[in-house]
């Protein structure tokens, strides 16, 4: 089967478009990989807070108010990009943020924990934003039985995209460190080369996507201010006619608590408690990157076979054998075969919800419960890394501890799995009046 199907696609959409939208998960997720997961969070906690007690707890604390910040707005932000068919001016918009807010964490030195925390806060807000705005294109461009596959086409060239910028400032960090340069010297540098990747690869995307919405019944900005909270109320008081998307949101809180703890601290966690180095986390995450390409590639199309909920739940298996492992192990051997399931779980999990939520949302309403989607995400976000940071600041950093109660998150989100039923939330994003019989 040819890369990028057309029978996938809806009418009307080329190939190349489908290739800029994936290109935005290239883009952005050297941020994930760089930032988040490999080289900033240990840099927050070693160089900038000096290694302090409270160091875990703090970085943790600065992603959760990030995430509380999108947990709160996002919802409003998708509802108003459905009401004024502005998705990809958002897109645009939180795009510009997230470049500027990631060179910005270049000025964090030793001890610049408000510059750091600052730009932590900011440049994930703004990254999150992009993330719920390119996921809300994904239904307008592939077809509902082929959701699966094609966003496992945008996360398998996502993490393509985090391999580069990964590889490159790794680098650069080799480079720098034969020189004699200290992370206070180079880390820096990584930053504004993330910010330039990202810049530069998200240039097609927003030259390309296209806008296919038409701007809805409204009037003044408060008009449609008022329009976006009440679309919202009407949703949530129509949680029993949207009864698996909201068990979808449910499970989605728990798995994504645990995905989100792997992608905070996974660079903590090697260095303090596996004992790596700074090269050898950096190139543990640049293979687990290989890894986590092939699993979202490859488990995209499994998905549309095996069905979303059977995938998404063989892969929330997955992420509980890995927490078992991460938490016992006692060499970095044990540990790289924890890392790498983890990696083909990675995308496998996130990319099922994403399709998921395309199936179980009405057209006319698609960034809005993209938007939805997000708050859960974002909400398992801010318990996820702070339920860790509490308890390695409660028992004296015991990371170990913090691993294995991740598991019980992934477990919850398996045992929510049972209630959710695929064909009946697909009946329930069609329109009531679509339903009826012709007069």
């Amino acid at each position: 089967m040819p890369l990028f199907d057309p029978q996938a696609l809806n009418p009307g959409v080329r190939r190349r478009e489908v290739l800029a939208w994936a290109g935005y998960d290239f883009a952005n997720s050297g941020y994930t990989t760089v930032v988040l997961t490999a080289v900033f969070n240990a840099y927050f906690v070693g160089v900038v807070a000096q290694k302090a007690d409270w160091a875990t707890f703090a970085w943790t604390l600065a992603l959760s108010i990030s995430n509380a910040l999108v947990m709160v707005s996002l919802p409003l932000i998708g509802a108003y990009a459905d009401l004024r068919a502005r998705k990809k001016r958002v897109l645009a918009a939180s795009t510009v943020g997230c470049v500027l807010a990631t060179a910005a964490l270049a000025l964090a030195g030793r001890g610049d924990l408000a510059i750091a925390a600052a730009a932590i806060v900011a440049s994930n807000f703004f990254f999150m934003v992009g993330v719920g705005m390119i996921a809300a294109f994904l239904p307008e461009l592939a077809r509902s039985e082929a959701l699966g596959k094609v966003s496992g086409w945008g996360w398998s060239f996502g993490y393509l995209g985090g391999l580069l910028t990964l590889g490159i400032c790794l680098a650069y960090v080799l480079s720098a460190q034969s020189r004699g340069e200290s992370a206070e010297q180079f880390v820096p540098i990584t930053m504004l080369i993330v910010a330039a990747v990202f810049a530069l690869a998200s240039a097609p995307t927003l030259a390309i996507l296209k806008e296919r919405a038409v701007p809805q019944a409204g009037a003044d900005v408060t008009g449609y201010a008022m329009a976006s909270l009440g679309r919202l109320w009407q949703t949530l008081r129509q949680a029993r006619r949207y009864r698996d998307f909201a068990a979808l949101l449910a499970c989605g809180t728990f798995y994504q608590a645990g995905v989100s703890v792997v992608i905070a601290l996974a660079a903590i966690y090697a260095q303090d408690v596996m004992k790596f180095t700074f090269v050898q986390t950096m190139t543990l995450i640049l293979v687990v990157n290989i890894t986590a390409a092939i699993g979202a590639f490859g488990f995209g199309y499994a998905q549309d076979r095996l069905g979303h909920r059977r995938a998404l739940a063989l892969t929330l298996i997955g992420w509980i054998a890995m927490t078992w492992i991460a938490g016992v192990a006692t060499g970095q051997a044990m540990f790289w075969v924890a890392a790498n399931i983890a990696g083909l779980c990675m995308g496998s999990s996130q990319s099922a919800g994403r399709a998921m939520v395309g199936l179980f949302a009405p057209r006319e309403r698609l960034a809005e419960f993209y938007g939805l989607w997000m708050l859960a995400t974002q909400f398992a976000s801010i318990i996820g890394p702070l339920t860790y940071g509490v308890v390695t600041l409660l028992t004296n950093n015991n990371h170990r501890l913090g691993i294995l109660v991740t598991g019980v998150f992934f477990f919850v989100g398996l045992l929510l799995i049972a209630l959710i039923n695929v064909r009946r939330g697909q009946a329930a994003a069609i329109p009531t009046w679509a339903l009826a019989p012709p007069p």
